[in-house]
C-alpha cells in the first residue's frame, strides 16, 4: 500500500470520528479504510485506534503517531504546492555558463533585464572559456562557441561570433598598416592563449603574426586594454571591440582575411515539461542574440 495514503486515510479516521464517514470522503469502501489502519498498525508493530462496538479513540502512539503524520503530510502538500507554483510563473535560480567575452559584453546586461522582468528568479552567471559539463557541474543553460559535438542537449542557434583585427591609431601610425598577413611577422601581434595553438593567428588558412608573441593572456579584455595602449595588434571577438571601434580608438584592419564567423549556440538539457524560470530565459535570449535578431548597436564608452 502507498505509506502516504494510508497515513492521509489515519487522520482522516480521526478527524471524521469513524471508518465509514472516512470512507465516504476518500469514496472507498469501510473495509479498504480498516485495511489501511492495518498496513499502518503492521508496520508500527502496535494499535493506533482502540475500537469498541460504539467509538473508536487513539491509544498513547496514535496519538503520537497521529501528531507526525499531520506534520509529514504538511510538508508533503507545501512541496507539492511549491512545485507547482514553479510551474506556473518563473521563480526560483537559475545557473548559466558561457565564455568570457560574450558573457561579460552580452550576456551579463541582458541577464539584468532577465531579472528585472522576472524578480522572482535569481541568476548565478558562470564566465568561463573551458568546455563545462552541464549535467555534471549543474548548470540549467550554456552558451557554446564552435563546433558541436553530439552530446544529446537541445542547441538553439544564436547570432554567429565573429572576429574582428584591429591596433590603436597611434600604432599603425608608429609601425604603419599591413595589408597582408604575411606582414604581420613584423608586427606586435597579442596573442590570445585559450586559442589552440594551431588556431592562433591564422587568417582565413594562411599563417600571421610571429612564431611567438611577446604579449600573451587568457583574457580577451586584457588584450584589448594592451591594444588600446597601442603596444600591437589584437584579434578579438567584434563584439568586445565594437564600443572601441566606433569611437574611433581602434581601426579595423586585414578585413578581407579576418577568419570566419563560428557558429555559436544556447544549450539546455531536454526536458519535456521545462521550468517557466528556464522557458523564458531561453526566450529573452533567442530574442536578443537569435538568427533573427538584429545586431547590438555599438556601444561609444
Amino acid at each position: 500500500m502507498d505509506k502516504l495514503r494510508s497515513m492521509e486515510v489515519f487522520v482522516a479516521v480521526v478527524d471524521a470520528g469513524s471508518l465509514s464517514a472516512a470512507a465516504d470522503t476518500f469514496r472507498i469502501s469501510p473495509v479498504m479504510v480498516g485495511k489501511h489502519i492495518k498496513y499502518l498498525e503492521e508496520r508500527l508493530g502496535a494499535r493506533l485506534l482502540a475500537r469498541t462496538t460504539r467509538r473508536q479513540h487513539l491509544t498513547e502512539i496514535g496519538a503520537q503517531y497521529l501528531a507526525q503524520c499531520r506534520q509529514i503530510l504538511a510538508q508533503v502538500q507545501a512541496a507539492e504546492t511549491g512545485a507547482e507554483a514553479m510551474r506556473a510563473t518563473p521563480r526560483g535560480k537559475l545557473k548559466i555558463t558561457a565564455p568570457v567575452s560574450f558573457g561579460s559584453e552580452c550576456l551579463a546586461p541582458l541577464m539584468a533585464d532577465y531579472l528585472d522582468a522576472y524578480p522572482e528568479v535569481s541568476l548565478e552567471l558562470n564566465l568561463n572559456d573551458r568546455l563545462v559539463d552541464l549535467v555534471e557541474e549543474g548548470f540549467d543553460a550554456a552558451i557554446r562557441i564552435g563546433k558541436l559535438d553530439d552530446s544529446g542537449m537541445v542547441a538553439r542557434p544564436l547570432q554567429p561570433y565573429a572576429m574582428v583585427i584591429c591596433a590603436a591609431p597611434a600604432y599603425l601610425e608608429k609601425h604603419g598598416v599591413p595589408h597582408t598577413p604575411d606582414e604581420l611577422a613584423r608586427h606586435e601581434c597579442l596573442d590570445f592563449m585559450q586559442w589552440a595553438r594551431h588556431l592562433r593567428w591564422r587568417l582565413n588558412g594562411k599563417e600571421g603574426a610571429r612564431e611567438e608573441s611577446r604579449f600573451r593572456s587568457n583574457n580577451g579584455q586584457a588584450l584589448r586594454v594592451a591594444a588600446l595602449h597601442g603596444f600591437g595588434i589584437v584579434m578579438q571577438a567584434e563584439i568586445l571591440m565594437a564600443g572601441d571601434i566606433a569611437a574611433g580608438r581602434l581601426l579595423p584592419i586585414l578585413t578581407d582575411h579576418v577568419p570566419p564567423a563560428r557558429p555559436m549556440h544556447l544549450l539546455y538539457a531536454r526536458d519535456r515539461q521545462p521550468t517557466p524560470k528556464l522557458t523564458t530565459l531561453i526566450e529573452f535570449i533567442l530574442q536578443r542574440y537569435g538568427p533573427a535578431a538584429a545586431p547590438p548597436p555599438a556601444t561609444l564608452t
